[in-house]
């Protein structure tokens, strides 16, 4: 069977790194408050000179290397994001450009902190069903851009980032095959005011502000996200207790905690970079796999399910063995 298999992985964070402490001097807040109510400690914020593009380059870049592969040998590009460089063209291309491998197919997905489970699915299948042999599925963010600085309940949360994978269609057999194994992805626009951002081209003309009601949220966090992963256990035919790695997105610890419980996983499987870098939107997946994968806890053979949950609301899980 054609199966999609990761060869590599590769993360990017802005030079400027911020703390609790450092963040209180310009918001209202406290370090405390701040890691009582989510777990986050630091985060890292773009300076002027680095972009989506930029960082989803350099992610790009490390994922390359990992994999061991030429640039010029990947002819799709898929870029998640909700902070694009341009209104167009897809920020996507400007990474093929600075990539040089051009010719191919690049383009961006909207679907905010699901983004890169969204981009893994639609790479997936295009690589399964021949449209290209080599894929790069890179999230990026610059959501600092977007916050509302007077807003503590909002702006202590995020942070910019970017993650990559390279995926390679191959041909596996036997009874551990690697690869891609199960995507499940769902959407409801009826919850569209619980978490949005207000503004856009077609409406006001300007880039506008993210907007969050947290405790509804949270709230449909905990219930969406443990439905979508009982559903993508039940479709590769595994059981939780056959995971050896869950990478969710990195929200806010309570919802990590909180979906591991639902799930009766303990909490030394579940790989959580929340403190270190907050919620870096579609960046937040990749980039913690990306960490695990460095530090040598997550290894060849291994069953990773990755999952996620963001504004509109949108939400996916995929299942992987290393």
């Amino acid at each position: 069977m054609l199966r999609s298999v990761l060869l590599g992985t590769g993360s990017a964070l802005p030079r400027r790194s911020v703390s609790n402490a450092e963040l209180a001097e310009r918001v209202d807040t406290s370090d405390e408050w701040i890691v009582e109510r989510t777990g986050i400690s630091n985060r890292h914020i773009a300076e002027p000179d680095e972009t989506t593009a930029s960082l989803a380059t350099e992610a790009a870049r490390n994922a390359i290397e990992a994999a061991g592969i030429e640039a010029a040998s990947i002819d799709l590009i898929i870029l998640a994001t909700a902070t694009p460089d341009q209104t167009f063209p897809a920020t996507a291309t400007l990474v093929q450009n600075s990539l040089g491998c051009r010719g191919g197919i690049a383009f961006d997905v909207a679907a905010v902190c699901s983004g890169f489970l969204y981009a893994l699915g639609i790479a997936d299948s295009m690589l399964r069903t021949g449209m290209a042999k080599r894929a790069l599925v890179i999230g990026s963010e610059t959501f600092s851009r977007i916050l509302d600085w007077e807003d503590r309940t909002t702006c202590v949360l995020f942070g910019d980032g970017a993650g990559a994978v390279v995926l390679e269609a191959q041909e596996q057999a036997g009874d551990a095959p690697r690869g891609v194994l199960a995507t499940r992805l769902h959407a409801d626009g009826a919850h569209n005011q619980l978490l949005y951002v207000d503004g856009g081209p077609s409406t006001t003309g300007t880039v506008g502000k993210l907007r969050m009601k947290g405790r509804e949220v949270f709230r449909h966090a905990v219930v969406n996200l443990a439905e979508v992963l009982k559903e993508v256990v039940e479709e590769a035919g595994v059981s939780t207790e056959d995971i050896d790695w869950l990478v969710p997105h990195q929200a806010n610890a309570r919802i990590l905690d909180a979906t591991a419980k639902k799930l009766n996983m303990p909490r030394e499987k579940v790989v959580m970079t929340v403190g270190q870098h907050a919620n870096t939107s579609a960046a937040s997946v990749p980039l913690a796999l990306d960490q695990a994968v460095r530090d040598g806890r997550i290894v060849a053979g291994d069953l990773v399910m990755l999952e996620a949950m963001g504004g509109g609301f949108t939400w996916g899980a995929s299942l992987i063995r290393i």
